[in-house]
């Protein structure tokens, strides 16, 4: 293989890489002005309503918005929480739900994309995701 081949196969394959790079900063941009609108308008509502309907049935949870996430604490142990968030580290960037809690010394952790970012999906999410931590 010749050299100048070589370099010419480079040289397109930076080109690609540079093109590829604009186009997922691009997606990333939209994405979080369209997240930021979302938790705003959707999300962290939805987290202080599951929040105050937790409380009236006793059980005692907080919603903190650190950063650009929303989470719901269960003020019984803070290692117990469902947080979302947006996942700008995949290739597309998706809404995450992550839920946490504690078994002993053992923490169990599951992560979840939102498919629908309407208020009843994120409810369904939500409540799906609470059940493993009020079973108690």
């Amino acid at each position: 293989m010749e050299v100048s081949d070589l370099r010419r196969r480079i040289r397109a394959a930076i080109e690609a890489a540079r093109v590829r790079a604009g186009d997922r900063r691009a997606r990333t941009d939209g994405a979080t002005r369209a997240y930021e609108q979302f938790l705003e308008a959707i999300g962290v509502p939805a987290f202080h309503t599951m929040a105050n309907a937790l409380v009236g049935e006793g059980h005692r949870f907080k919603v903190t918005t650190p950063g650009q996430a929303a989470r719901l604490t269960s003020e019984r142990s803070a290692d117990d929480f469902i947080e979302m968030s947006l996942d700008t580290n995949r290739d597309v960037p998706a809404v995450v739900l992550v839920s946490q809690r504690g078994r002993g010394r053992r923490m169990v952790s599951v992560e979840r994309i939102l498919r629908e970012l309407a208020e009843e999906d994120v409810v369904s999410a939500l409540l799906e995701e609470l059940v493993p931590l009020i079973e108690r």
